[in-house]
């Protein structure tokens, strides 16, 4: 990973429902990120949801993708 590349980090089932709780939404609704994409996490599939953190001024952005088929 490069030190500029933001840190991707693939959710454990329980984390994603979480996720999909706290936000009041499905899968279907997140972002897409392509399953070919260099980034992602070894072992990622098609419905995983990936937890994007990029670091800016000392300040932390949160994003979430789902993996695309």
């Amino acid at each position: 990973m490069h030190i500029l590349q933001p840190k991707h980090i693939k959710l454990k089932l329980e984390e994603a429902e979480k996720v999909l709780k706290e936000f009041n939404i499905s899968r279907k609704q997140l972002p897409r990120i392509k399953k070919e994409d260099p980034v992602l996490p070894e072992g990622s599939l098609p419905g995983d949801i990936i937890k994007i953190e990029r670091n800016r001024d000392e300040k932390k952005t949160i994003y979430f993708r789902v993996v695309e088929s």
